[in-house]
C-alpha cells in the first residue's frame, strides 16, 4: 500500500473533530474501492477518532508520515 500515489488528498491540519472525520467520509464516499486518498491530520484526538472510524467504516489505513503535531495516513477505500 506504502507504493502508491493517493488519487486525492486532504490537508486537514487545524479542522475540528468531528469535521474532519466527516471530511474523510466524504472524499471516501465519492471513490471507488481501491483508489487511495492522502490526509494530513493534527495529532492527539483528530488522529484518535479518524484512523478508527475509517478502519471501523472497512477502509485501510497505513500511517505515512509523522511529526510531532500532524500525521499523514494514506487510505485504501473499501468501498463502504
Amino acid at each position: 500500500m506504502s507504493d502508491a500515489q493517493p488519487d486525492h488528498y486532504l490537508d486537514l491540519r487545524g479542522t475540528p473533530c468531528p469535521t474532519n472525520f466527516i471530511r474523510c467520509r466524504l472524499a471516501l464516499e465519492a471513490m471507488r474501492p481501491g483508489q487511495h486518498f492522502q490526509v494530513d491530520l493534527d495529532r492527539g484526538e483528530p488522529e484518535e477518532m479518524v484512523i478508527p472510524g475509517l478502519t471501523r467504516d472497512g477502509h485501510q489505513v497505513q500511517v505515512m508520515d509523522q511529526a510531532s503535531d500532524w500525521v499523514r495516513l494514506l487510505v485504501v477505500c473499501g468501498g463502504a
